[in-house]
């Protein structure tokens, strides 16, 4: 401190101003922490996903598909291949334009296993016109109120093959964020369950029939049913603790008993009508939902206890596309009796 009769007070008032100011700190330490926090942040990341990432496997999904039918044309004419319903026909989460099951039904994808190699509709029908109508997050209203609307009717020399995903959204949305309603009924207690169920017949009802009315040439609906992420517990809010972060869905207990329902609806619905087949998507992705790895599972997979959804729960993942369209082909071949000819 530097003394001044004359402004003592002021000279004392710089000096401490200048004693008591913090440094400021250096560009190259701001970056440091910065980085430091960065990293630390990463590295909880990761060990949340170690320790509870599910194995998604590699290679085939084990579904064998044979091969013979796929050796001659099942239809020689025109044939017009028609994708509607929800983002499992678009083909959300399958990581690539050519990972869908509705595009790995036309043609194989790059990385294919050799046991599903040379079986695709582009073989077995050689005059094949593709159009796909399906949009992500859309329920089985919006299927009949606007896709529908997009599918015109067609020449009666033009054979409709027509691969529908419908009832999931009806389902999962809104995640427990609003109150549960018809076509976004998460959260619904049974009784209002069971009469979302019946409003969802009627659409698929009057859904299935107006396909039927554009094809004066005749028709082949594959009408896959709802799958279950939760391996029959029902436990939805035990998701992936990283989706937890981002979607926190609440307790549904309800909510595999009104799947049942819905799924109930879809096979009495395929049932009623010649034309329409049930592919089991249900069944073939029990076991490879988030308990996967629980032996203890009543649909525990021994030979390949992974998971075959996407990180959103809601869509499978690529080997999860795999199974399903092996499914649908196998129906296919059944509803085009190719192993009787």
């Amino acid at each position: 401190m530097i003394y001044c009769e004359q402004y003592p007070f002021v000279i004392f008032h710089k000096e401490r101003n200048k004693m008591s100011e913090p440094k400021k700190a250096k560009w190259y330490h701001i970056r440091k922490n910065f980085l430091f926090t960065l990293l630390a942040i990463f590295l909880c990341i990761f060990c949340i996903a170690w320790w509870y990432d599910l194995p998604m496997g590699e290679g085939s999904t084990g579904i064998a598909v044979p091969l013979e039918p796929f050796q001659k044309a099942w239809h020689s004419g025109k044939v017009l291949m028609v994708g509607m319903g929800d983002s499992i026909t678009t083909g959300f989460g399958a990581g690539g334009s050519n990972y869908g099951y509705f595009e790995r039904l036309m043609k194989n994808a790059p990385q294919d296993a050799e046991d599903i190699k040379g079986r695709s509709l582009s073989r077995v029908f050689p005059d094949l016109t593709v159009m796909n109508l399906a949009s992500n997050a859309s329920s089985s209203g919006e299927h009949l109120r606007v896709q529908l609307t997009y599918l015109n009717k067609q020449e009666p020399d033009v054979l409709g093959i027509v691969a529908l995903t419908t009832g999931g959204i009806d389902l999962i949305h809104n995640y427990g964020k609003e109150p549960p309603k018809d076509e976004a009924c998460y959260g619904a207690t049974l009784q209002d369950g069971i009469l979302y169920g019946k409003k969802f017949r009627e659409r698929l009802n009057k859904l299935l029939d107006s396909i039927k009315e554009r094809f004066p040439g005749g028709c082949k609906i594959f009408l896959a049913n709802i799958y279950d992420p939760t391996d029959g517990v029902g436990d939805i809010e035990n998701v992936h603790p990283l989706l937890r972060l981002i979607q926190k869905l609440p307790p549904w207990p309800d909510g595999v008993k009104i799947l049942q329902i819905f799924n109930q609806h879809i096979k009495e619905a395929a049932e009623a009508r010649d034309f329409v087949y049930l592919v089991d998507i249900h069944s073939v992705m029990l076991g490879h939902g988030i308990h996967c790895k629980d032996s203890k599972n009543p649909h525990y997979c021994a030979k390949d206890p992974t998971y075959w959804y996407y990180f959103n729960l809601e869509d499978p993942n690529q080997r999860g596309y795999d199974a399903i369209r092996r499914v649908f082909l196998l129906k296919m071949i059944k509803a085009f009796d190719v192993e009787k000819k």
